[in-house]
């Protein structure tokens, strides 16, 4: 499907209706299905901007888990002093949207794109429900997307807007994963290591604390959507005497034998790393949709592998995902679906069915393997594809030329 006329107004349509409907629901002027989420933003969010004020990062709170440059979209709201704190915030949610929205429009608009990925995030967005505008995800998830859409024809915004975003929430990094190899790796990643470094450096001159995220990320344990706690999901149905509690900001399992699991969550995770540097080593063909595709399948795959699984982290994978939908070359089309999908699942249960997967009950635990069941399957399928695609056997290898029909590149073996 190309970009057309009759399709932008469409699609341009659906959002503003369900956009509306979002901002409808974070102000409580409709009440929204499930729990009531936006209590982090008017409590946490407001309360951590008054200490960031004061002139140090909340680094007596265990529950600031992330980069110093997520200051940032805490203090946002001050600049609408004509709002509460909490409106402010999800206003400027809205907009970080509706740039997105504007993004993937402008990108899908000529030869070899389509708009298949526009509507994968005017889908998928409303799908978390009231989660997408109540926490600062969709503000960094804007940055991924103008990174991944600059980064076609500018290395160097890549690896900017990259280490930008790692620095708002980490995973931003692994938006270079795929860059071309040779001269784009170089450009991208040299930009990123001193963007980072810069910012780093900037970030721990100007308040004490910056760096204090990291021992509250290593103190975690297995919270209670993870692919971990499907273990204890059922193995509290055989009188498993753990239990959940809040723990480092989020409801965990704790007990007997919740340390083992975490361990080997964290050993899914570093074998997804490890597949993912083979991956970059044997690849040899780069296409156009390369580092959109390979963004989208290492955050997916870490994401599905990691201790926690967060509602929100969803919007990274569906604004990933409509970066390569975007692209008609990618052949993400069904991981994408089944993000998509596993999106919808995610909003039964967080917030509307919560409390059955808190009680791990028969309700929570269809919930819990049908959204981690379509995140696995979406893993081993981008994984596949991702390997498919790019790379090549010598004998075939040998026998194609350097620019493939397709418009794909064929690159040396020995650039990073």
């Amino acid at each position: 499907m190309t970009g057309s006329s009759g399709t932008r107004p469409a699609a341009f349509a659906v959002w503003a209706l369900t956009r509306a409907v979002l901002l409808l629901w974070v102000t409580k002027v409709l009440t929204p299905p499930g729990l009531d989420v936006t209590s982090d933003v008017s409590v946490i969010y407001h309360g951590w901007s008054e200490v960031l004020r004061s002139g140090t990062y909340p680094e007596s709170d265990v529950t600031w888990q992330y980069p110093p440059v997520a200051a940032l979209a805490v203090l946002s709201p001050a600049l609408l002093p004509f709002l509460d704190y909490a409106t402010a915030f999800f206003v400027l949610a809205f907009l970080c949207d509706a740039l997105v929205l504007g993004m993937l429009l402008r990108a899908s608009d000529g030869p070899g794109r389509r708009t298949a990925g526009v509507w994968v995030w005017v889908a998928g967005v409303p799908l978390l429900g009231t989660t997408a505008y109540a926490r600062y995800d969709v503000m960094v998830t804007a940055v991924a997307v103008a990174a991944l859409l600059a980064g076609l024809r500018h290395p160097r915004v890549l690896g900017a807007l990259a280490a930008f975003g790692a620095l708002l929430k980490v995973w931003p990094a692994l938006l270079l994963a795929g860059t071309a190899r040779g001269r784009a790796t170089r450009l991208a990643w040299a930009t990123a290591a001193a963007v980072a470094a810069g910012l780093l450096l900037v970030c721990v001159a100007a308040a004490p604390g910056a760096l204090a995220f990291l021992g509250f990320q290593r103190d975690r344990g297995t919270e209670v959507e993870s692919l971990g706690a499907l273990v204890f999901h059922v193995w509290r149905q055989f009188g498993w005497e753990g239990r959940v509690e809040l723990h480092y900001g989020s409801l965990e399992f704790l007990g007997p034998h919740v340390p083992l699991v975490s361990t080997l969550a964290l050993g899914l995770s570093v074998a997804a790393f490890g597949w993912l540097l083979v991956w970059r080593l044997r690849a040899r063909t780069f296409g156009v949709s390369t580092p959109a595709d390979a963004a989208f399948t290492a955050v997916l795959l870490f994401t599905t592998t990691s201790r926690v699984i967060s509602p929100q982290y969803m919007l990274w994978l569906v604004g990933l995902a409509a970066v390569c939908l975007v692209l008609r070359e990618s052949r993400m089309g069904w991981p994408a679906v089944l993000v998509v999908a596993a999106t919808g699942v995610t909003q039964l249960e967080f917030p509307i069915g919560f409390v059955h997967v808190v009680s791990s009950d028969a309700q929570g635990l269809a919930l819990m393997f049908l959204r981690n069941g379509l995140l696995v399957a979406a893993c081993v399928l981008a994984a596949l594809r991702l390997w498919r695609d790019t790379v090549r056997t010598p004998g075939r290898e040998a026998a194609e030329p350097a620019l493939s029909p397709a418009g794909r590149a064929d690159t040396p073996a020995s650039a990073p």
